[in-house]
């Protein structure tokens, strides 16, 4: 039986590999994307999103200890507001982790209910409950006169998968779902690869210029809403790879290996991770979209 420690051991070493794979900033770890707009990433991986404001900051996505300590340190080097917001984008441990940290400093920890009743279910040694949990499909954070827009995506990736807006300077935070310049994250593990197109078409048509992404492969520490697109038209060209395989008779096996994507040749992890990619779209389109639930109650339960 697996006991925790195995999980975290494991979420260890995805995060030293994601950290290899993504140190193009190593050397800065704070950028300036509008007034009072940041973005913090230290070199390992991940990127979080601060907004400060008159009345103190908002912050959002924790990812471990570590981080959000540094997250908390650059925040203060900006600033001498206190937090008094920490939001999370989805459930996942490896971006909500972390949260002690601001608690600690006083901010309230705010989360989808999706996402809450998932931590919930599923505690870690590093990972401090919300206190604020919402529901529904929208939620907006009013500060210091700044507005940030909590938007519920539905069922795509993981649990409670909130894109944040702030509709003054139009810059959106986006984790996960879209990462510039990289093909899908190995297997795409909670991707439900359907409902995963649906929300990047909702994303699509929100009003931002400019993207924080939780993930990124590109030369600027900032994206656009093209980032989105071009994702979406990756997911599209794969399915449409794998069908011409399927309409051609190939061996289901040997799929993986005969599905080549040049136009994506240039991104990340394209020779390591496209089979991978192809064997998760491929068993889908075979099996089924998953993990699905429902989004309502069965009314006929006895």
């Amino acid at each position: 039986m697996f006991k925790i420690k195995s999980f975290i051991m494991v979420g260890a070493a995805v995060f030293a590999s994601l950290s290899a794979i993504n140190n193009a900033y190593a050397e800065k770890q704070v950028w300036e994307a509008a007034d009072g707009v940041y973005k913090y990433s230290p070199g390992n991986g991940y990127a979080s999103m601060f907004v400060v404001t008159d009345e103190g900051v908002i912050a959002i996505e924790p990812v471990n200890t570590k981080h959000a300590k540094g997250l908390l340190n650059a925040i203060q080097d900006v600033t001498d507001k206190p937090v008094r917001f920490l939001l999370h984008s989805h459930n996942h441990w490896d971006h909500s982790n972390g949260g002690q940290v601001f608690r600690d400093a006083g901010a309230k920890i705010v989360a989808h209910a999706e996402a809450y009743e998932w931590m919930k279910a599923n505690p870690n040694p590093d990972l401090a409950l919300p206190d604020d949990v919402w529901a529904g499909n929208r939620k907006d954070i009013v500060l210091g006169g700044k507005t940030i827009e909590l938007h519920y995506m539905g069922m795509s990736h993981g649990l409670g998968m909130t894109v944040f807006l702030l509709p003054e300077v139009k810059i959106a935070y986006i984790a996960d779902i879209v990462t510039p310049n990289r093909v899908g994250f190995a297997i795409m593990p909670d991707f439900n690869i359907k409902e995963w197109s649906r929300t990047l078409k909702e994303v699509e048509k929100m009003d931002f210029t400019k993207a924080i992404y939780s993930h990124s492969h590109a030369r600027t520490p900032f994206g656009s809403k093209s980032d989105v697109t071009k994702t979406r038209e990756f997911i599209q060209d794969l399915q449409a790879a794998i069908m011409a395989e399927f309409q051609k008779g190939t061996a289901f096996g040997n799929i993986p290996s005969a599905v080549k994507l040049p136009k994506y040749e240039q991104w990340a992890m394209y020779k390591e991770w496209l089979p991978l990619n192809v064997w998760r779209v491929m068993l889908d389109m075979h099996m089924g979209p998953f993990p699905w639930r429902p989004d309502h109650a069965y009314e006929g339960a006895m």
